[in-house]
């Protein structure tokens, strides 16, 4: 653990990325997303301003998405080939190096607490499937049915993807992806980042993408960065993205902006792949990168001064 006097806590969020047309949502649905990103960045900060852990409070932050319906997280998640919602999240204390992961879940609520549950536990760090449920009930976390995670947008957004495949035309981002994630810096100077998500529209049942993965789509290492991920899962688990971050601040010493904006811009742009990056450094400075649109994002830097938005403008 990080031993330096009291600073101020940072906390920094991203609701997905994409080609985010504003015709996409009706204005009071765009006016509710955005508060429900303050709503979860006020309660990660409450966290931390009473001197709680980031690991809390990424935890907290993540949970207020998953609950609700207008991100690709939990209560609102994307709907497989199957018509079956599956969601994976994962987290990690930038302290310790310990971390939890899920795959696959059915039925827990907030796939970001059963990470928690098993971070905590240690062994197993990761479950997938029916066991990640079962989990979940036998250590008290809140399970739900299926119905409870469909929302009517997602619904019509996996008619839309079929229609594209039938079709053979292609899809926006924003019809496809979605993920939610937080990183933050506690008052004792430790760092954590969480990530969760319900997948892409129409994937493949069984898909696992990089909300799951330590280090493709979740890290966070003391004393360099804490960094969670959106857009393309395959490409963020095929250049280790969420690592590779850190591994460059930490051998390069290059500062985190430029390393994120580098990542995207070698393995993401040149491919015409979408993806956004939140990180946020030992120093508390926040990078939120993206090459497309919009990313729904936010924070509450060092000052303590909120900011939302969801478009490059």
């Amino acid at each position: 653990m990080t031993t330096t006097s009291p600073r101020r806590p940072v906390i920094a969020l991203h609701g997905g990325c994409g080609v985010m047309s504003r015709a996409l949502l009706s204005e009071a649905e765009w006016t509710n997303a955005r508060a429900d990103i303050r709503k979860a960045l006020e309660a990660g900060y409450t966290i931390l301003s009473e001197g709680g852990s980031a690991v809390s409070a990424v935890e907290s932050c993540v949970t207020v998405l998953e609950d609700s319906p207008h991100f690709n997280a939990g209560h609102g998640a994307a709907l497989n080939a199957a018509g079956q919602h599956e969601l994976d999240a994962s987290i990690m204390d930038g302290a310790t190096a310990q971390a939890g992961a899920v795959a696959g879940a059915q039925a827990v609520r907030n796939p970001v607490r059963l990470a928690r549950q098993l971070m905590e536990q240690k062994i197993p760090m990761m479950l997938a499937g029916p066991a990640a449920d079962a989990y979940a009930a036998a250590h008290g976390l809140e399970t739900m049915p299926q119905s409870y995670f469909t929302t009517p947008r997602r619904a019509e957004a996996l008619a839309t993807m079929r229609a594209h495949d039938q079709l053979g035309t292609f899809a926006s981002e924003s019809e496809k992806h979605g993920t939610v994630g937080a990183v933050a810096l506690d008052c004792n100077g430790n760092l954590a980042a969480a990530t969760s998500t319900g997948g892409f529209t129409n994937k493949a049942v069984g898909r696992v993408g990089d909300s799951a993965i330590i280090g493709a789509g979740t890290y966070a290492r003391n004393g360099v960065c804490a960094v969670s991920c959106t857009g393309q899962g395959e490409q963020f688990i095929r250049h280790v993205v969420a690592h590779e971050i850190a591994a460059r601040m930490r051998y390069e010493h290059r500062p985190l902006a430029d390393v994120t904006s580098a990542i995207l811009k070698e393995a993401f742009t040149p491919h015409g792949i979408g993806g956004g990056i939140i990180a946020i450094d030992q120093a508390g400075t926040i990078s939120a990168e993206f090459n497309t649109e919009g990313m729904f994002r936010g924070w509450i830097d060092a000052n303590g001064t909120l900011f939302v938005a969801t478009h490059k403008d």
